[in-house]
């Protein structure tokens, strides 16, 4: 055997190994609010989750990376405001998880004729155009995955009680969560993008957000375990009450708004069926 077949077989044999040994490298840029951010976070949960859906995508997607652009509070709207100063990388896969602090926050919702004519930050629709616009110029051959805001029940903050907010099953300033969830539903139409409609999944509805919420009874003045729709209009007073959300009431949150270990099991299955086929 010559020393230059040797050196060929070596070098293909390299080739091969390496193939199977280090899968090419995909980056993925998750934009999104609270619910992104406390992938790498957990602390911030009180440690009752204990792995993202990034964390949870990746670990089954060999080669892939992820970059957390979840900004803790943040609205479609902000976002499309500061998208210059986020420092945005190019990469393969771009999924936007927004709209949720939209629909709390009041922002104007608008028309898809704002997407259209890209009408700017005045409105949901004019924002989410100023994104993709944004992520059109940073790959135009990127898969953008939009990804409707989840169904709410009675948010309370583990970590400060004060911060609460009642659920979707009400409106907010005369505007239903599901506006906001068709808002994204409808872009990604136009678009063609791939969309993932956590909003009307049974994973996520109002029976299994919770398990129940644990409130003083009007009646008694005890402690009891409300499920829903029982414990709407039930009082809760932060400054005295216990959390009304022990480790026995999570279902697919934690709080009534995050999503769980359970709800972010839910959520990387639905996006890894969606990515994985994007990046092939």
């Amino acid at each position: 055997m010559s020393q230059k077949f040797k050196t060929l077989l070596i070098i293909s044999l390299y080739v091969i190994i390496s193939a199977f040994t280090f899968p090419p490298k995909t980056t993925w840029v998750a934009i999104g609010d609270s619910i992104t951010y406390l992938n790498d976070h957990l602390n911030e949960t009180g440690n009752r989750v204990t792995q993202g859906y990034m964390s949870l995508v990746v670990d089954k997607i060999p080669g892939l990376e992820y970059e957390n652009q979840g900004h803790n509070g943040w609205t479609v709207v902000r976002i499309a405001k500061e998208i210059d100063k986020l420092n945005l990388k190019p990469a393969d896969v771009y999924t936007v998880f927004l709209g949720t602090n939209d629909w709390w926050g009041s922002q104007t919702l608008g028309t898809m004729d704002d997407y259209k004519n890209s009408t700017g930050t005045s409105t949901v629709y004019g924002s989410y155009r100023i994104i993709t616009d944004k992520l059109k110029n940073l790959n135009p051959k990127a898969a953008v995955i939009l990804i409707t805001p989840l169904k709410r029940l009675d948010f309370v903050y583990y970590n400060n009680m004060k911060n609460n907010a009642y659920g979707s099953y009400k409106t907010k300033n005369g505007k239903d969560l599901a506006e906001f969830a068709n808002a994204v539903i409808e872009i990604g139409n136009f678009e063609n993008y791939k969309v993932i409609d956590l909003y009307n999944s049974n994973d996520f509805n109002y029976k299994n957000i919770v398990n129940f919420k644990r409130l003083k009874d009007p009646q008694t003045g005890e402690y009891k375990n409300f499920k829903y729709p029982d414990f709407i209009d039930i009082p809760f007073n932060p400054e005295t009450d216990e959390y009304p959300y022990p480790p026995e009431a999570i279902n697919t949150t934690y709080d009534g708004l995050h999503p769980s270990d359970k709800g972010n099991k839910i959520i990387a299955k639905k996006i890894i069926k969606v990515i994985k086929p994007a990046i092939k």
